[in-house]
């Protein structure tokens, strides 16, 4: 009821114990808490927070408009609701090395498991956008030593993000990938890698874990789970997905009122009442407190 019952530093312990495991961990990206929730019941390994949906959210481009206070607030509304480990998308860190340590400092104290750092200039671009610039890699390591000292539980991942595949090739990206670990990064985000091959190169090269986004429309291939664990891919995040497929189905409802003057037609893809009710645990909250909770459920 309410939130989580598992502490932030269980969930951060929970995920570090499931990397050293082996085990592919996916993270489908939320929308909101409720959805959150709903991933959580699926089964999954865990909960991701990206950047494009919350901008998308927020009806604003992915190109460095949100804020540290739009990134914490949402990720600590979604990691509060869920017992599993929540990834978040930091973006470049809001700034110099001190935004970078707030940036952790805030995350964690939102109760996250687990943020990424990514080595676009500011303001940063969609990682499958054209026209992308990185920093030099002196920056792209002060960020990330900036994050693991900033750090206070040390089971906090700090995972570090390079764009510069799309940049400077692939070479370039598996350098500056093992400099980012040299700096301290718990796990490493090749970005817009092209195909299997490139993802298994990066992995060859390193001695962390490493996470592969399978967002659609973009640069990389779409894979499945068990083609990325063959080349030893450690997460994969699906993060825009469920918003592209709510957006869709939103659309065609929209499109169904405007024809048709209801929506019984669409009924069958809906989810129910009781499903909703259930999802979120409105029976708890009934016996909680009769006292002040006295609705009924339908049955």
């Amino acid at each position: 009821m309410l939130y989580s019952s598992v502490t932030p530093a269980e969930k951060r312990r929970r995920l570090r114990a499931q990397l050293s495991s082996g085990a592919m961990l996916v993270m489908p990206g939320a929308l909101n808490p409720l959805s959150a929730k709903l991933i959580e019941e699926k089964g999954f390994a865990g909960v991701y927070v990206s950047g494009a949906v919350l901008a998308a959210d927020l009806g604003l481009p992915d190109i460095g408009l949100t804020t540290l206070a739009d990134v914490t607030t949402r990720s600590g509304q979604i990691a509060r609701v869920t017992d599993l480990p929540v990834l978040v998308d930091a973006d470049t860190g809001f700034g110099g090395p001190t935004n970078v340590a707030r940036t952790v400092q805030s995350l964690e104290d939102g109760g996250v498991a687990g943020l990424h750092i990514e080595d676009q200039v500011n303001p940063k671009r969609c990682g499958h956008l054209d026209g992308k610039q990185v920093v030099d890699v002196a920056t792209a390591v002060q960020r990330i030593r900036a994050a693991v000292t900033a750090r206070r539980d040390a089971d906090l991942l700090i995972m570090a993000r390079t764009d510069s595949r799309s940049v400077d090739g692939l070479s370039a990206a598996i350098d500056r990938a093992k400099a980012l670990v040299d700096a301290g990064a718990d796990a490493i985000f090749p970005e817009a890698l092209l195909d299997l091959g490139e993802f298994e190169a990066v992995r060859s090269a390193i001695d962390v874990p490493m996470l592969a986004n399978m967002t659609e429309f973009g640069k990389s291939a779409l894979y499945t789970t068990t083609q990325l664990a063959d080349v030893g891919v450690n997460i994969v995040i699906f993060p825009v997905s469920l918003l592209r497929l709510a957006m869709g189905v939103a659309s065609v409802a929209l499109d169904t009122i405007n024809e048709q003057g209801s929506l019984d037609s669409m009924l069958p893809a809906m989810q129910t009442r009781a499903q909703l009710y259930e999802l979120l645990d409105y029976e708890s909250y009934n016996d909680y407190d009769n006292s002040v909770f006295n609705f009924d459920l339908p049955r």
